[in-house]
């Protein structure tokens, strides 16, 4: 896959995620897709940081727009290669300090198979 094609998934991911599209989000990533996050760790230790597959996510992410409605990513830096996305960026949330977040996209046949958040 080309660098262009990897970030222009990464585009989308966060055109929908700040504009809480959360079944259009949901599109970009494959059935079985797995996510890690050290915030899913604090606010559900059962889960180890890790949800797997659309459901779990569609759970996560609509818990996360619910609680914060003004939560917002604005991109700092993009680097794609081979079949991934390196992507840093700036959390906002009112009322809370800003947070830079780093997270790397695993994609394969134009769908997102996995997400690593990364964080302090």
């Amino acid at each position: 896959m080309t660098p262009e094609k990897l970030q222009s998934i990464a585009f989308k991911w966060f055109e929908t995620f700040n504009n809480k599209e959360l079944e259009k989000l949901l599109s970009l990533y494959d059935e079985d897709a797995v996510h890690f996050s050290p915030k899913l760790k604090i606010l559900k230790p059962e889960t180890n940081g890790f949800v797997t597959g659309k459901q779990q996510l569609r759970e996560w992410w609509q818990d996360a727009f619910d609680r914060l409605p003004s939560l917002n990513y604005k991109v700092k830096t993009l680097t794609a290669n081979g079949d991934r996305v390196f992507m840093e960026y700036i959390r906002t949330v009112d009322d809370q300090e800003d947070m830079l977040v780093a997270e790397v996209l695993d994609i394969r046949d134009d769908k997102i198979t996995s997400s690593r958040v990364y964080h302090g």
